[in-house]
């Protein structure tokens, strides 16, 4: 299934162990979306419901049903285009806040929005460029990949301005630092110097994290 597809590929690449399966905590119901009491305008496409009880978390990851059905028909995995890019990359967010979040959870490390933000805008990156590099045709051009995901971007009516002036800040940090990660390491995602930056970025803290995007961009 493509959502174990994701949470493996990232498992895999930030060298994490997860007991938890995303696939298990998988809701396609509209009505569960109800459930968030946080979020007043709760994405109709992809999002993260989280509870918190006396002595436990309580996670469902949502996605539209249409939206897996289109990716099911245009498997990203194998053929990673324009035509399913934004499909793919709504997806991915939602694996992502999934994986961060229950990885820092059974280290009883709390974590922000922003956090979740930043990490999921990372993740975009290195899941599209590693299945970029492993496809003999690859439909988005690697020359341009930073000014296709995060540029131009639009966010949907009907948030509040925290939440955006939240994505725009992940965006615009994480695309600054991807940009640099581009200029560092243009020849694979996978060398053992990248790998082990991204590792490090993975475990570090909000506030660690932006002090390194802001040294990033001055190497």
């Amino acid at each position: 299934m493509l959502l174990r597809s994701l949470q493996n590929l990232l498992a895999d690449f930030y060298g994490l162990e997860l007991a938890a399966d995303v696939s298990d905590y998988l809701v396609t119901d509209p009505l569960a979306l109800k459930c968030l009491q946080a979020d007043s305008q709760p994405s109709p496409d992809e999002t993260l419901l989280i509870g918190i009880g006396e002595d436990q978390l309580e996670v469902a990851l949502y996605l539209n049903q249409a939206l897996l059905v289109r990716l099911s028909a245009a498997d990203p995995i194998g053929d990673l285009g324009r035509s399913n890019l934004d499909d793919f990359c709504k997806v991915l967010e939602g694996v992502s806040h999934f994986v961060y979040l229950a990885w820092n959870a059974a280290k009883d490390k709390c974590v922000t929005r922003l956090e979740l933000e930043l990490q999921s805008e990372v993740d975009k990156y290195v899941s599209t460029r590693l299945l970029l590099e492993s496809q003999i045709s690859p439909g988005v051009g690697r020359s341009r990949l930073c000014d296709v995901l995060f540029g131009a971007v639009r966010y949907r009516d009907g948030l509040s301005a925290d939440e955006v002036a939240r994505y725009r800040h992940a965006n615009s940090m994480v695309g600054r630092y991807c940009s640099t990660l581009e200029q560092r390491f243009p020849a694979s995602l996978s060398t053992s110097a990248m790998m082990e930056e991204l590792r490090v970025f993975y475990r570090m803290s909000q506030p660690d994290k932006f002090s390194h995007m802001h040294a990033a961009q001055f190497f």
